[in-house]
């Protein structure tokens, strides 16, 4: 038994996850590409968020369900995030609501354990947790969604590496938006 790190994310063609001043209004998916987007979240065993992120997500989904009009794919994202367990890594955060747990020390080490004691989909997203676990060879799958726009600048996806990274391709889908999502397994993971 063991977990299964996924990092994941929404990227521009030329890999970056935001734009400069840490935009990210070009990634606002359409139905189609929501519920696909949930239906991956509805599989998360866990999920790993640094505090940037942590902050983004728990300032809007603990209640966009109850949101005038919001879409079914709305309602649907917010309970899956609030009923799924979540480990936020943060030396700043004094505390996390709802169901998640903080952890202040280190996250490779904390996330090498989970990964050697737990089962399932683990989940990560934000450029820097997700890349310090890539660093520290902790992470099993790689899932992004290429969006057809490039930004020039920003935060990128991948960090840099001090060697090469062998994948091997998964799944590759097309969406009416014009969205791509690519998957790979991580091949010495």
């Amino acid at each position: 038994m063991s977990a299964h790190v996924i990092y994941g994310m929404q990227v521009s063609l030329d890999g970056f996850v935001e734009a400069p001043g840490a935009a990210i209004d070009w990634t606002m998916p359409d139905a189609e590409l929501h519920g696909f987007l949930n239906d991956q979240s509805r599989s998360a065993a866990g999920e790993l968020y640094g505090r940037r992120l942590w902050e983004l997500m728990s300032g809007y989904w603990p209640t966009a369900d109850e949101e005038p009009g919001a879409s079914p794919e709305v309602v649907d994202f917010a309970r899956i995030w609030r009923a799924t367990p979540k480990v936020v890594f943060s030396r700043t955060l004094e505390r996390v609501e709802g169901n998640a747990r903080l952890v202040r020390g280190d996250a490779a080490e904390e996330v090498a354990r989970l990964k050697r004691d737990g089962d399932g989909e683990l989940h990560t997203g934000g450029a820097a947790l997700g890349g310090s676990l890539l660093r520290a060879g902790l992470v099993d799958e790689l899932r992004l969604y290429v969006y057809p726009i490039v930004l020039g600048a920003g935060t990128p996806f991948l960090p840099p590496l001090d060697r090469r990274l062998p994948l091997e391709p998964i799944e590759t889908r097309r969406f009416g938006m014009g969205v791509t999502y690519l998957s790979y397994r991580v091949a010495n993971a």
